[in-house]
């Protein structure tokens, strides 16, 4: 059996017994889950193995990279430049960068860069890595990229190119990297361990990922044995030149290697945050509230940041999605914990998210990345914590 360490508040056991099953029956080889209320933590908990290869436990300090969760940090370090007047969502992106203006974009507000509703989901041209993890080369392609749908008229998952796009109004703006924002105005100020671009000497406290496809892979199958609910979003991903595909091939290769020292230490704002489920949590516990005397965003900043923007089928994922201005929304597949939480997963698992409703923050990382719809780690987790506020709330 796995050993869990950390604390649970009483009332918050079964977010631990979840915990534990995600080992004993999900999957997990090493993982951490963090839950505050109001701005205190309630659970605090982690396990496993962080390097199968090596036989490095999980410990309190270790660090994940969590993918798209990162963009939840990214969005609030744009919502922090908000907050100080300093960045208008509804003025046009060539407000802050003048070389976006290109093949037609003039007109596009920052908000749909950050609610996912530019077209700019791919590359004409795929960047090699080198000038993609070099940030300007990126920066100027994604300028001069005509956009694939008309803006504003549709939404669909930048899942790669977002960072980017949002971290160069932040660099415009601010005068700094992404990375170099989040670190001295979100991690340094809260004590967060969570990193856009990872200094050298955090990296031995990195988990090695471990990968896991789904049992049957449906773009192999024919399409007959396709159930049919599923049967447009399989032929996407067939299609080479669909949108599902290209938004995830935007560098030559277009497979990156996320535990590779140069991925982790570049900044990804989109995709390679690596820090704890606790930092996670935290961050997000000082969006709805104070922690340590320390609130990120006004409630009217907030209410603004969390406002819907996008609905309805993704043009990307082809299947429904929801968008604030830069964090995801609850849908019936990612209930959250509740139908006022945002936040935002990452590809196989992690998860973070808020729920100001209930003044909750919540944030889990794994090291086994287990793509398609078996994965109900993250979901399992969540409904504990629902389960918990139900009994809280009849007693």
């Amino acid at each position: 059996m796995t050993t869990i360490d950390g604390e649970v508040a009483p009332g918050f056991e079964p977010v631990r017994e979840a915990f534990v099953k995600s080992f004993a029956q999900h999957g997990d080889i090493g993982a951490a889950v963090c839950v505050y209320q109001h701005g205190r933590p309630v659970v605090d908990l982690w396990g496993g193995v962080a390097d199968p290869e090596t036989g490095r436990p999980w410990t309190r300090d270790t660090l994940q990279l969590v993918y798209s969760a990162t963009k939840g940090v990214t969005a609030t370090a744009a919502h922090l430049l908000v907050e100080r007047g300093l960045l208008d969502l509804d003025a046009p992106v060539v407000k802050y960068w003048p070389e976006f203006a290109a093949n037609g974009k003039a007109d596009v507000p920052v908000r749909w860069l950050l609610s996912h509703r530019a077209g700019l989901v791919a590359l004409d041209r795929p960047l090699p890595l080198t000038k993609a993890l070099a940030w300007d080369p990126m920066a100027a392609a994604l300028a001069n990229q005509r956009p694939l749908w008309t803006p504003g008229t549709a939404h669909g998952y930048h899942g790669r190119t977002w960072g980017w796009l949002v971290g160069e109004v932040i660099r415009r703006v601010s005068g700094r990297s992404p990375g170099r924002f989040v670190a001295q105005e979100i991690s340094e100020p809260l004590g967060l361990d969570f990193f856009i671009g990872l200094p050298p000497s955090e990296r031995s406290r990195v988990s090695r990922m471990v990968y896991r496809r789904p049992a049957v892979d449906l773009t192999t199958v024919p399409v007959e044995s396709v159930p049919e609910e599923l049967r447009e979003q399989v032929a996407a991903w067939r299609d080479p030149n669909s949108f599902s595909n290209r938004a995830f091939a935007v560098t030559d290769p277009a497979a990156i290697d996320f535990d590779s020292p140069e991925v982790q230490a570049a900044e990804l704002p989109s995709s390679n945050g690596i820090g704890t489920a606790r930092a996670l949590a935290r961050m997000y516990a000082a969006l709805v509230g104070e922690v340590d005397g320390m609130r990120l965003l006004t409630p009217e900043t907030l209410a603004s940041a969390t406002e819907e923007q996008a609905s309805g089928k993704d043009q990307v994922m082809v299947i429904p999605s929801r968008f604030s201005s830069g964090y995801m929304l609850p849908t019936n597949d990612n209930p959250m914990t509740g139908p006022n939480a945002f936040g935002h997963t990452g590809r196989g698992g992690s998860l973070a998210l808020a729920d100001p409703e209930h003044g909750i923050a919540f944030g889990y990382v794994m090291n086994h990345i287990i793509s398609g719809s078996d994965d109900v780690r993250a979901a399992s987790l969540t409904e504990a914590v629902r389960k918990v506020l139900e009994s809280l709330r009849v007693r």
